[in-house]
């Protein structure tokens, strides 16, 4: 008899074997590009497209670049394409790339710690007239940005930056980025360092070096020996803050790991001590860790700030010495706490050498070609002729006489660029926003000149220190986080059902003393419309309840939701 067939044994489910491929960290071996961005580094070397851009785009124009360069290693020299007029922010994360473009670019122009010649500055206004529509903003990096560039045009603005000393390398990119400083550095009375040789050096010796050229994101780095605080060391890759050493006298404290984004996290320090001169050497190794064993596979996840957190400052200091440095760093005391309310040097203060520097608030950073080149005229009528760019957004005019003060205050008022603003003027920043930037999802530097008058207009006799950060998406360009009021940019739904420009609060953040994040009120968010009335209900709650001599960022932190809605 034959047998009854059987039927087969259920086979045992093959258990998935996920080759695990690392983080792309160079150090241990991962080379293999793991995402679009570090593939096309590695076929080319993002400073190298300078020479395409003045022999062939710049000829063809725009519809002869490649995409790789167009929308990659462009930004290497400081060219990122803007965006397309007339496409409202819903659509911002559904278009492609090709679709948002612009044929024209916003122009970053790199200033390192903020240092500027009347001569410079009134360049980048003739050339900001010529090639840029009139358009320039201070960033709160110290730079300048110029938009409606045209590729055609990108070759002879660099001969104009270069002839006096300007440029735009590695002003975006994956690379070492702006160097910001104390803007008062060698000036300032009550300074404990200056920083100024370090970051020349830093600039001399590495930047446009294809050494650091390809790192798996942007590296940020701050430098400054002021008392102030005043270049938010706490959210950059690397930050120098001056420090005085009971043993060792003036240096500066190590910070590493700084960033904000969509995942903010504060910079840690390394309690190492470093004098002066070793400032670039030590910089060089901070970004030879990253460069080397910093995240490249995720772009979510490759700031320096995620490596940090992975290892801990002890583990990073004693890579940074045993591996890259070969020695020891000297242990050093943390920084005092800020020595002002204020870190933007705003107003009238005493130099070193008895002068005085003047400090004065463009609105949201926005200025324009012609206000600049009247800016380096008035500095060179009044002062020395050299001015200076904040992290604030925000200018100074160096080396004033004393019987000068009066008449530059009184012609810098004429040009509505006061040195004795508001609260609400002073304090009051905004990225570029749906204007030009393809990320952005609102409005934002209109909406902040905006806030301010209505500010002014409402609660004219406010005066504490605030800071009211507006972004026009979560990428946090204009430091929301940290913000007394920051708002971040999205579509909300107002009280007729409709989808209309609107933010996220978070409120009471703060950087200096006491540094942390705003806080998030469950729901709470605001249409562009209905700004003004929220802002000036809370701050005039703040008035109400806040106890003797207490900080907007303190009240809020312990008030109840209702009184923060």
């Amino acid at each position: 008899m034959a047998a009854t067939p059987q039927k087969p044994a259920a086979a045992t489910p093959r258990r998935k074997v996920s080759r695990h491929r690392g983080e792309g960290q160079w150090a241990a071996g991962h080379h293999t590009p793991l995402n679009g961005n570090e593939q096309f580094k590695k076929d080319d070397d993002g400073l190298n497209v300078r020479t395409r851009i003045e022999t062939i785009y710049s000829k063809r124009g725009f519809d002869s670049i490649d995409p790789n360069d167009l929308r990659g290693r462009m930004r290497w020299w400081g060219l990122y394409t803007q965006r397309k007029p007339g496409i409202d922010g819903g659509k911002t994360a559904i278009l492609e790339p090709e679709e948002l473009d612009d044929k024209y670019f916003m122009l970053r122009v790199r200033i390192d710690g903020g240092r500027l010649t009347t001569e410079q500055l009134r360049v980048i206004g003739e050339i900001s007239q010529e090639f840029a529509r009139g358009t320039a903003d201070i960033t709160d990096r110290q730079n300048i940005q110029l938009h409606w560039i045209r590729i055609e045009d990108v070759p002879e603005i660099w001969n104009r930056l270069e002839a006096v000393g300007l440029s735009t390398t590695e002003a975006c990119g994956d690379c070492p980025r702006v160097v910001i400083g104390s803007p008062v550095a060698g000036i300032a009375e009550d300074e404990i360092i200056d920083g100024t040789w370090a970051i020349d050096e830093i600039h001399e010796r590495y930047i446009g070096s294809k050494e650091f050229s390809n790192l798996p994101r942007k590296f940020k780095t701050a430098i400054s020996g002021s008392p102030l605080l005043d270049v938010v060391h706490e959210i950059n890759d690397i930050a120098f803050v001056g420090v005085e050493h009971p043993e060792h006298g003036p240096g500066f404290d190590l910070w590493v790991g700084g960033g904000l984004s969509t995942n903010p996290k504060l910079g840690v320090r390394l309690g190492a001590w470093v004098p002066l001169a070793e400032v670039p050497e030590v910089w060089a190794g901070v970004v030879g860790i990253f460069r080397d064993w910093g995240y490249r596979r995720l772009r979510t996840r490759a700031r320096l700030k995620f490596l940090v957190a992975d290892w801990g400052p002890e583990k990073f200091r004693q890579v940074l010495e045993d591996d890259y440095l070969k020695r020891k760093l000297v242990d050093g005391p943390a920084p005092a706490e800020p020595s002002g309310r204020w870190r933007d040097h705003v107003g009238v203060h005493r130099q070193q050498d008895g002068r005085y520097y003047v400090g004065f608030a463009p609105r949201v950073g926005r200025v324009d070609g012609a206000t600049l080149t009247k800016i380096a005229e008035v500095a060179e009528a009044h002062g020395s002729g050299r001015v200076r760019t904040t992290v604030e957004q925000k200018m100074i005019i160096l080396d004033v006489e004393e019987a000068q003060v009066e008449p530059l205050v009184e012609a810098l008022d004429a040009l509505d660029l006061t040195a004795k603003p508001s609260p609400f003027r002073r304090g009051t920043m905004a990225c570029t926003g749906i204007e030009f930037c393809k990320l952005a999802i609102v409005e934002t530097k209109q909406r902040g000149s905006q806030l301010i008058d209505e500010l002014e207009r409402r609660i004219p006799d406010f005066d504490e220190p605030l800071t009211i950060n507006i972004n026009g998406c979560p990428n946090a360009c204009a430091r929301i986080q940290v913000a007394d009021i920051g708002l971040k940019g999205q579509l909300v739904v107002n009280d007729r059902g409709e989808q209309v420009e609107g933010y996220q609060v978070h409120l009471g953040g703060a950087l200096g003393l006491e540094a942390g994040f705003g806080r998030k009120v469950r729901g709470l968010k605001v249409t562009s419309e209905e700004l003004p009335d929220y802002v000036e209900r809370v701050l005039k709650r703040f008035q109400e309840e806040r106890e003797n001599g207490e900080r907007f960022a303190t009240w809020a932190a312990r008030a109840s939701e209702e009184a923060l809605s």
